[in-house]
């Protein structure tokens, strides 16, 4: 299946060299994701911005982060994203035996309380939306206002990335 928009090629349009520099900054690169986003340079700007903040700027630990990333990419069925995060949750320290489990029905053994607790919430918000009181104030242990506003915005901006990446067949 090829992506149903096609990629821009960096470089080729004058008015987006602003973002293409932008993007490049940032990533190094301009991969798939960003030359589909780049046919509309609105979008592709807000996009990086947003996608930065979340997980270069955030104060949730790498290894947190990336099991919410791996962990919305499996319930969301986007390999796409699951491949590209291997790495970075690699260097983030996640095992083979975590990355292992993030790809059962339901959150196994082997996690600690709190990468339990951010499961659970990342579980809950791709499944159902609305997260029970009794699964949030847990969080509060471990998290702080800021800790949980960037916690919950990585859950919902990784289910917008791997829900973009499949309704546009990018990677496939």
């Amino acid at each position: 299946m090829t992506t149903r928009v096609a990629p821009i090629t960096p470089g080729s349009r004058p008015e987006l060299a602003a973002i293409e520099a932008a993007i490049l900054a940032e990533r190094g690169e301009i991969v798939l994701l960003y030359r589909v986003l780049l046919n509309s340079a609105p979008l592709a700007a807000g996009w990086e911005q947003m996608l930065t903040a979340v997980r270069n700027r955030s104060s949730l630990p790498a290894d947190l982060r990336e099991l919410v990333i791996l962990r919305v990419a499996v319930l969301n069925r986007a390999p796409f994203e699951f491949d590209a995060h291997l790495p970075v949750a690699r260097k983030a320290g996640i095992g083979e035996a975590k990355i292992a489990a993030l790809r059962a029905d339901e959150i196994g053994d082997g996690f600690t309380p709190v990468e339990r607790a951010v499961l659970t919430l990342t579980d809950t918000m791709t499944r159902n939306v609305q997260v029970p009181d009794a699964q949030f104030e847990p969080l509060r242990a471990h998290f702080d206002a800021r800790g949980l506003v960037e916690l919950m915005a990585t859950v919902a901006a990784y289910n917008m990335v791997s829900r973009f990446l499949e309704a546009l067949n990018i990677g496939h």
